[in-house]
C-alpha cells in the first residue's frame, strides 16, 4: 500500500478533470494513496502561465479539444456532450462547495460532490452557476443542506485562494493536474504516469 499523497488541482468545468476524475479516484483507492482536494480559479492561473481562456484560443486548438473530448469519451466508455448547454460556466460556487464538504465531511464526500459537479456540466446539461442547482447537487450526495450557506464562508474563500495561489507557486498550468512528492502530472491522460509513481 502506498503512503503517498496526492495533491488534486482541478477546475469543476474542467471537462479533462471530469474525463479522468473516476479512474483517478480508483488509482489513488487502489494505491491507498491520500487524496487532497483542491479546487482552483483557471481564471487567475492562465495569466500567470500562458494559458488562454477557451474563448481565446486558436480555431484550430478549439475544433481538435472537442475531437479530442469525443475521442476520449468513447475510448473511456464515459458518455458526454462535448458542446453542453451551460458552458462556459463560472465555477467559484462549485468550487467553494466542494471545498466545504471537504472541511466538514472529509476527502471522499468532497470527491463525491466533484463527480456531481462534473456530471452535471457534462452529461446531464445542468448549470453549475446556479446556486439551486448546487443545492440540489448536495442533496444528491446526501450531504446537510447547510453545506450551501458554509461554502460562502470567509474560511472556504480563504482555502480556495490558498490553492489557487498554492497552484501557481509550485507552477501548475492545467486542469486536472496530480501532484506526488512535488511531481506535476497534467491531464487525465497523465494517469498511467501517476499510477507508476504510486507504485514506486
Amino acid at each position: 500500500m502506498s503512503t503517498k499523497t496526492i495533491d488534486y488541482y482541478f477546475a469543476p468545468q474542467s471537462p479533462w478533470t471530469y474525463l479522468g476524475h473516476t479512474r483517478f479516484a480508483a488509482i489513488a483507492a487502489e494505491a491507498g494513496a491520500t487524496v487532497r482536494v483542491r479546487p482552483i480559479d483557471m481564471g487567475s492561473v492562465f495569466p500567470v502561465s500562458g494559458g488562454l481562456p477557451l474563448g481565446k484560443r486558436a480555431p484550430q486548438r478549439q475544433a481538435y479539444r472537442l475531437v479530442e473530448m469525443a475521442r476520449f469519451s468513447q475510448h473511456l466508455g464515459l458518455p458526454m456532450n462535448t458542446k453542453p448547454k451551460f458552458f462556459p460556466v463560472a465555477s467559484d460556487d462549485a468550487a467553494r462547495i466542494i471545498i466545504a464538504a471537504d472541511i466538514h465531511d472529509g476527502t471522499e464526500a468532497a470527491m463525491r460532490v466533484c463527480t456531481a459537479v462534473f456530471a452535471a456540466v457534462w452529461v446531464q446539461e445542468r448549470n453549475i452557476g446556479d446556486p439551486n442547482v448546487l443545492e440540489a447537487l448536495v442533496a444528491e450526495c446526501g450531504l446537510p443542506a447547510k453545506r450551501s450557506e458554509q461554502s460562502l464562508s470567509q474560511a472556504v474563500q480563504e482555502r480556495y485562494e490558498a490553492y489557487t495561489q498554492e497552484a501557481i507557486d509550485i507552477q501548475v498550468f492545467g486542469a486536472p493536474s496530480y501532484v506526488i512528492d512535488g511531481e506535476i502530472f497534467w491531464g487525465q491522460d497523465r494517469l498511467d504516469f501517476v499510477e507508476r509513481a504510486l507504485r514506486q
